[in-house]
């Protein structure tokens, strides 16, 4: 179980907590807690959470994370949960240099989770509700059965990338046609104008009347699409439409809960890593660090900041980002006058002294995601400095190999990698799809196709809650495609788009 802090812990805390003050990060509340190496491993297994409902995938991330710290191949130095107040985990084996670097590494997550606009609308009593959760499966678990459950969590975890990340910040106005139209179409069916009551009967018969009451109520129905607009959020399209059992709308709901707490840090993975790791090494190097420390931070630090060939690390590419980001605002490298200056010599010595560098990045901090910070702020200059390429197999060679380095094939290629964490996009688009009861969905085609292998696998999982046949309609070789599963077959047929 989780220990409280030894008195000196406690003091090295406070001594991180005032040096963070003292920088301005603005943080929830942070209760940090000792576990060992072992617990650290459950722990991260569960997503950082001390409890999660019961299901096989998180003894078997248990298991890889537990061999991987017994083999040196790797090591979790910090945990950190987005709640108020926010929970961190300390491993009780770590160096006294460790643990600080780690506070300091908390301090700064704490402070973007609480900052930031992707984490606005998050649970901040998710810890609570995480064991809510649990115990609301396992309560179906000792109701309907251990395979039910965990075979209905298995096929909706593989659907748990179909919400809408952006819906907690959208406000859908309503639509003024579509009102003007349901008005219209909700008008009573008069008839034939009559200027004397007693011909009403003639002029405009029972019959008559009956059969345009009929035919407005039809054109209302085509007029009323189901969804009434594409919708990319298909786990509340299944709540609201499928044909689910009590238990299955319940645990549904949960795992879209907890997709939706998630996905904020999915979307500023590299932003946030990098701002905690731009605030652990600046607390550390400026105030923190003793003599006999620096060359086991030194050692620990550049660990983390590490790249791999072929591979982005986001802790390395965040907080180099952030410090071009200060150093560009301190200088005034930004602006029309910067933008148009093209003398080599007269850039490389550019120096404004505008020291605005700090507040800069604190702005950044509150209104930016991941995708829009890379847009806005990797530059050409940026990217010939830290090295970055597009790599991808060649065929001939049979190797991975350097594709490409020109700046703005490289930074399509991290765009499109972050957009919705790089996976297509699907949205239902009829739920009644030729009036046979089937679901309808679209991909957004972006350039790559679907993995033929995935889809049929969402196909068969959706189907399963759907209960009746899926469809999806993507694109192949540049020609419409609709890809079918109806309880027993796939099939695919070419269509127009």
């Amino acid at each position: 179980m989780p220990k409280s802090l030894s008195p000196r812990l406690a003091a090295l805390r406070d001594e991180i907590h005032g040096y963070a003050k003292e920088f301005g990060l603005d943080f929830f509340d942070t209760v940090f807690e000792m576990v060992s190496y072992d617990e650290m491993n459950m722990v991260a297994a569960y997503g950082g959470f001390p409890t999660r409902y019961p299901h096989w995938r998180w003894g078997m991330e248990y298991e890889q994370l537990a061999k991987g710290y017994e083999y040196g191949l790797s090591k979790i130095y910090e945990l950190v949960i987005n709640n108020d107040p926010c929970y961190a985990y300390l491993m009780e084996s770590n160096p006294e240099v460790d643990q600080k670097l780690v506070m300091a590494h908390v301090y700064g997550h704490c402070d973007f989770f609480k900052n930031n606009f992707s984490f606005r609308h998050t649970n901040r009593r998710m810890i609570d509700d995480m064991a809510n959760h649990a115990t609301r499966v396992r309560r179906w678990v000792d109701k309907i059965g251990v395979e039910k459950v965990e075979d209905f969590i298995d096929r909706t975890l593989s659907l748990e990338n179909l919400i809408d990340q952006h819906a907690p910040h959208i406000r859908r106005n309503p639509d003024p046609q579509r009102a003007e139209e349901e008005a219209k179409s909700n008008e009573r069916v008069e008839g034939f104008k009559v200027n004397r009551e007693y011909m009403r009967g003639f002029i405009n018969p029972s019959e008559f009347m009956d059969s345009q009451r009929k035919r407005a109520e039809d054109e209302k129905q085509q007029r009323k699409r189901f969804p009434e607009r594409p919708q990319r959020d298909v786990l509340y399209f299944l709540l609201e439409h499928a044909p689910l059992e009590p238990w299955e709308v319940d645990i549904l709901s949960i795992l879209r809960d907890e997709a939706y707490y998630f996905a904020p840090q999915g979307q500023t993975k590299i932003m946030n890593e990098g701002w905690a790791s731009y605030w652990h090494s600046t607390i550390m190097t400026r105030r923190a660090l003793k003599d006999d420390e620096i060359i086991d931070y030194a050692d620990h630090h550049s660990g983390t900041m590490g790249v791999r060939p072929g591979a982005i690390n986001p802790y390395k590419l965040g907080i180099e980002l952030w410090r071009d980001i200060e150093d560009r605002w301190n200088k005034g490298k930004f602006g029309k006058e910067w933008d148009e200056c093209d003398d080599l010599r007269a850039r490389q010595a550019w120096d404004k002294k505008l020291g605005a560098g700090r507040e800069k990045i604190f702005e950044v901090r509150k209104h930016y995601n991941d995708i829009t910070f890379i847009d806005t702020f990797l530059t050409a200059e940026f990217a010939q400095q830290q090295k970055l390429f597009v790599y991808g197999f060649n065929d001939k060679r049979n190797s991975w190999e350097i594709l490409d380095r020109e700046f703005r094939k490289v930074k399509n290629k991290l765009l499109t990698s972050l957009t919705n964490f790089g996976q297509p996009i699907i949205e239902v688009v009829d739920g009644n799809y030729e009036n046979r009861s089937e679901l309808l969905l679209a991909h957004k085609h972006d350039g790559q196709d679907l993995k033929g292998d995935y889809a049929r696998e969402t196909l068969r999982n959706l189907q399963s809650l759907w209960r009746r046949p899926v469809n999806i309609i993507t694109r192949y070789d540049g020609k419409g495609t609709l890809l079918r599963y109806d309880g027993q077959h796939h099939s695919e047929k070419k269509v127009e788009l």
